[in-house]
């Protein structure tokens, strides 16, 4: 039957000024339309556009901290990575340790656990704070 069904259907698809479109190859029998291709194509396009336009993008934020930061700079900073959470967008914190302030990692490990704990009703941590050269970082993102 598939073979007369078919040409009987690429004749019905040229009388209208059409085409015949397999829409699903792998069915028993095939499934297939009569329409317009270009048209079709032109929607499928439009669709994927707009299913594009309305996907978020998330970013990766970068606050950066010193071991020895002041309190209101550091609740300064805290704002801003409130902000950037709410945002949807990830926060990747960087605390840079110069000169003899190596000697005291222990200090900037201290200063990210305050940050996670600060950050914790919103935000999960996606990435433990680790030791990279002479900065540690620590990645946060949107719960």
């Amino acid at each position: 039957m598939g073979i007369l069904a078919t040409d009987e259907a690429l004749r019905k698809a040229a009388e209208f000024g059409m085409d015949l479109v397999e829409i699903q190859p792998n069915a028993e029998p095939p499934v297939c339309k009569i329409l317009d291709y270009g048209k079709y194509k032109f929607q499928a396009q439009k669709r994927a556009s707009e299913a594009r336009k309305k996907q978020k993008i998330i970013e990766v934020k970068e606050i950066k901290l010193r071991p020895n930061i002041d309190s209101h700079d550091y609740d300064v900073k805290m704002r801003a990575v409130r902000k950037f959470l709410d945002g949807g967008d990830k926060v990747k914190v960087t605390l840079r340790f110069r000169g003899r302030e190596m000697a005291h990692i222990e200090l900037g490990a201290k200063l990210l656990e305050r940050v996670r704990g600060d950050v914790d009703e919103f935000a999960k941590v996606e990435a433990m704070p680790k030791m990279e050269g002479r900065q540690m970082i620590m990645v946060l993102g949107p719960k």
